[in-house]
């Protein structure tokens, strides 16, 4: 189901998901998420600092494209892992001639759901 992201204030705005679109450290963040990773597991797969992975990874969150999962692992830590969750992103014009962004979430259940062998 599409979401239509407005102006509201409980919706990402147009130039936050402009702005994770068009970064280069986000867009390989965005291809490594393909199951759910920890920070520290995202920044060496893209081999970036820890400091930009923590920063580009709320970028991405506060423009809806990353959600942010925790489980527990066998030591009973909380420990938050981030995954990729949509399937498409589409740019229009309203009648009005404003700018629309559509993000067409994740249609797998299991999107977030994740579990530590060690």
């Amino acid at each position: 189901m599409p979401l239509e992201f407005s102006s509201s204030d409980d919706a990402p705005s147009c130039e936050h998901v402009f702005s994770a679109l068009t970064d280069d450290a986000c867009r390989e963040i965005i291809a490594a998420l393909e199951e759910p990773l920890t920070v520290e597991e995202t920044a060496e797969e893209i081999e970036r600092p820890l400091s930009t992975t923590y920063r580009k990874l709320d970028r991405l969150t506060e423009a809806g494209l990353v959600r942010e999962t925790s489980g527990v692992g066998r030591s009973c830590h909380r420990k938050s892992r981030y995954v990729a969750d949509f399937e498409r992103v589409a740019i229009a014009l309203d009648d009005d001639r404003s700018i629309r962004v559509e993000v067409d979430g994740s249609s797998d259940p299991l999107v977030g759901l994740w579990t530590q062998d060690s």
